[in-house]
């Protein structure tokens, strides 16, 4: 793995698993009608073991009030950002060093139409640009962006060495029709999960972006997922490093994410707890990384 372009605490503990909870996953959720504050959202992520959120850089007026909450909760931030062009990421990071916090910066990446050499150039100029300032620096799986298709994506990383992923297959099992799984699929998900730098905690299906996979994760693409998922952290751990932190930040969006219901007085509900699943996905991905961690040691012997 590249020197710059991933995360680590500067100690000499072992690589570890960084649980961390979108702040955009939280929009709407409350108890009794009303929605949590700011606050009350850092206590409940806290407070269920995470380790860190994510979300926008805040504006320059909101920052002590994000630095109160990450210090008073003892939560980590990593950043999500829209970049279009190199200097477009020269600016965000400066935004992010005025801010201090930030762990490393997740990026969409505009747009969807910038394909081939011109997309490669794009994202080298990103990286060459996070480089300079050694941040670290991963571009998302993520559809309506540079990366929206499966197969270019490969490309890119093929193209790029530098190139590390925020792995969120969901866009690509909804866009393709994915029903399961499929030898092409296979070999196409372990180009990209060799690149994994994290893993955004989403399950789709061939239909739906965002499915609910039930109390007890009995949704039959949930199987797939957590084996995509425990693969990018085998790949991980082949290479980390002591003082590496591998990122799974749980990201169920609100409506038109989440899918929603109408009661008999046509008011919208989601199908599913969205906070109550994100803790299932927490659960699961520490099983995983246990999983990963003994496939390690199998494979050292």
């Amino acid at each position: 793995m590249s020197h710059w372009n991933r995360i680590n605490d500067g100690t000499l503990n072992p690589p570890r698993l960084d649980v961390q909870q979108a702040i955009w996953a939280m929009e709407g959720l409350g108890e009794n009608g009303k929605e949590w504050s700011l606050e009350q959202k850092f206590e409940k992520i806290a407070e269920a073991g995470f380790k860190g959120v994510s979300y926008l850089l805040p504006s320059p007026e909101n920052m002590d009030t994000w630095h109160r909450l990450l210090d008073r909760y003892k939560l980590s931030f990593s950043a999500i950002a829209y970049p279009a062009k190199p200097q477009d990421m020269i600016d965000i990071i400066k935004h992010a060093n005025e801010f201090g916090r930030v762990q490393y910066i997740n990026s969409q990446v505009s747009n969807s139409f910038v394909i081939d050499n011109k997309a490669v150039h794009l994202l080298d100029g990103l990286l060459k640009a996070s480089e300079d300032a050694k941040i670290p620096h991963f571009i998302e799986t993520h559809r309506g962006t540079v990366t929206q298709d499966l197969i270019r994506t490969a490309g890119y990383v093929e193209s790029l060495p530098e190139l590390r992923l925020m792995i969120d297959l969901s866009h690509y099992v909804v866009a393709g029709e994915i029903q399961g799984t499929n030898d092409n699929v296979e070999a196409y998900f372990d180009k990209l999960l060799e690149r994994s730098a994290g893993i955004h905690g989403r399950v789709s299906s061939g239909e739906q972006v965002q499915v609910d996979v039930g109390v007890d994760g009995d949704h039959p693409m949930l199987e797939h997922f957590t084996r995509w998922w425990r693969t990018g952290m085998v790949h991980w751990l082949k290479q980390a490093q002591p003082g590496d932190l591998f990122p799974f930040c749980s990201e169920l969006g609100p409506p038109n994410y989440g899918i929603t219901r109408l009661d008999e007085l046509g008011k919208e509900h989601e199908v599913s707890d969205r906070w109550q699943q994100a803790l299932l996905f927490k659960r699961i991905i520490e099983e995983q990384w246990k999983k990963a961690q003994d496939e390690i040691m199998n494979i050292k012997g």
